[in-house]
């Protein structure tokens, strides 16, 4: 009777938040995982697979009728549930991550018993979490798995955040709101170039709780990566070495913006259809020539902040492609409707849609800048494509990832509010002219393909990226052969 020897696989478990700007990095982090030999599975809440393939599922709740998993170039996805029935309400963020801390626990500890315990040669060596869900690092270490955290803003908010919660600085206060926050490797921060969190004024509470949870028990993770490349970020990078450091494994955009690939060769997911006509329309217009404007899938701007914006295209008599998600139910206020009368104006001028393929948008040589809402995922694809910015921040980590653009990426302008917290059509129109034409535009455009050049070598062999996911990798590999040995069966 022969013994017959057979090689544990070695798997790493990734585990997002289900929205469609975490899962997205994630798969992109697990397909160069993938290509370094190791086995990836991503795990996420039903209510991702239902929004995807709701054709194909019933309206039951979401525990009684667990989806079939998807395979996406070499990685697994499984789902677990959130807690609530798939036609529940989800509008409420602290309320729905106060019930996603309650079950995401249990069902995803059950989910690991399920696919990785029992006999198997699946050795899970890894868990992967982001910071909309800490708790997974309790999982991880219920079930003696070391965890790992993917960073999904810019390692800049990373340093803000562990000074923060950490009570490392000083930072704005009830009697202190206009504190001026220094910080190593960050210029001067004031309180409206400062994530919306760490404010005094901040609305929400959940969040905050999340972030405060992952940065007072560093020591549940061992290792904490990066959406953002060393090149981008190197003092802030530098600056957390001795602290808690953070080892950038982007940028985590479609390899199409880095490689040149086709697009159906990237990991990504849509929730929402984007509209192709408007490549079509982009085809018809003269090289760096179109003002895109994009605000992302969650921000609605009040009628005055749209009509501001609306105005500012329609002077400028520059071709624009902008991307409005209108929202599910009108208000009466008309809050996110454009104005009346304007498309029919600017329909020889411009183009408005509700969602875009925008990597094939910042990828054409139509665009001449991106009017962007500052959202992290947004601006490294903007990045990489080599596009000149401005910036129109709203909260969370977006006034600091303007701060970025500005000062420290040097790729663009910022619109600033005034007292009424309104962006004025002038302004918003200098800034076009300014990008366009301006004294500070060859200057930008420079700048842009300067870090579009450090972006795509980052990623490939030898680029800072690539070495620290090796690094990772064969950390991974060291740790399970170190601490088991080969199974054998008859």
């Amino acid at each position: 009777m022969a013994l017959k020897e057979k090689k544990e696989e070695i798997h790493v478990l990734m585990v997002s938040f289900g929205a469609q700007g975490h899962i997205n990095p994630m798969l992109r982090l697990g397909k160069s995982l993938v290509s370094k030999g190791l086995h990836v599975t991503l795990a996420t809440t039903e209510i991702v697979y239902q929004r995807m393939f709701k054709s194909s599922i019933t309206q039951t709740t979401s525990s009684d009728t667990p989806p079939d998993p998807i395979n996406i170039s070499g990685i697994q996805l499984q789902f677990f549930s959130d807690g609530l029935s798939i036609d529940q309400d989800r509008k409420d963020v602290d309320q729905y991550m106060e019930t996603l801390g309650k079950f995401g626990p249990i069902n995803l500890s059950n989910l690991i018993k399920d696919h990785f315990f029992g006999g198997t040669h699946r050795k899970l060596s890894c868990i992967i979490n982001n910071p909309f869900v800490p708790w997974v690092a309790d999982v991880a270490a219920e079930h003696k798995i070391p965890c790992a955290c993917l960073w999904i803003q810019p390692c800049a908010l990373y340093a803000i955040y562990y000074h923060f919660y950490n009570n490392l600085h000083q930072f704005p206060t009830p009697t202190d709101p206009d504190m001026i926050v220094q910080l190593p490797g960050l210029p001067f921060l004031q309180t409206n170039e400062l994530p919306s969190f760490v404010l005094p004024s901040n609305p929400f509470g959940s969040i905050p709780k999340l972030f405060s949870e992952m940065f007072q028990n560093m020591k549940k993770l061992k290792w904490v990566l990066a959406n953002s490349f060393y090149e981008l970020e190197k003092e802030v990078i530098d600056s957390m070495v001795e602290l808690s450091p953070i080892l950038p494994v982007g940028p985590l955009v479609p390899s199409s913006l880095l490689q040149g690939e086709d697009e159906n060769h990237d990991v990504g997911i849509e929730l929402w259809k984007p509209q192709d006509s408007c490549m079509e329309w982009l085809d018809r217009q003269s090289p760096s020539s179109v003002t895109y404007v994009s605000f992302g899938s969650l921000l609605v701007f009040s009628d005055k902040q749209l009509e501001s914006i609306a105005m500012a295209l329609q002077n400028g008599k520059r071709p624009f492609l902008w991307v409005i998600k209108r929202p599910e139910n009108p208000t009466p206020d008309g809050k996110g409707e454009l104005p009346i009368g304007f498309l029919e104006d600017t329909k020889e001028q411009g183009l408005v849609v509700s969602w875009s393929p925008q990597t094939k948008v910042l990828s054409h040589p139509a665009i001449a800048c991106f009017l962007t809402h500052c959202g992290w995922n947004s601006m490294l694809e903007a990045i990489t494509a080599g596009i000149p910015m401005i910036a129109y921040p709203q909260w969370t980590d977006q006034p600091t990832n303007a701060k970025l653009i500005t000062d420290v990426f040097h790729t663009g302008l910022r619109l600033k509010p005034d007292s009424t917290g309104l962006v004025g059509t002038e302004q918003v129109e200098k800034a076009i002219e300014e990008v366009n034409t301006g004294l500070s535009s060859e200057k930008l455009k420079k700048a842009a393909e300067e870090l579009k050049r450090a972006a795509r070598e980052a990623v490939v062999n030898g680029g800072s990226s690539n070495l620290n996911v090796q690094l990772f990798v064969d950390d991974i590999i060291g740790s399970t052969r170190n601490g088991l040995s080969s199974s054998t069966t008859i």
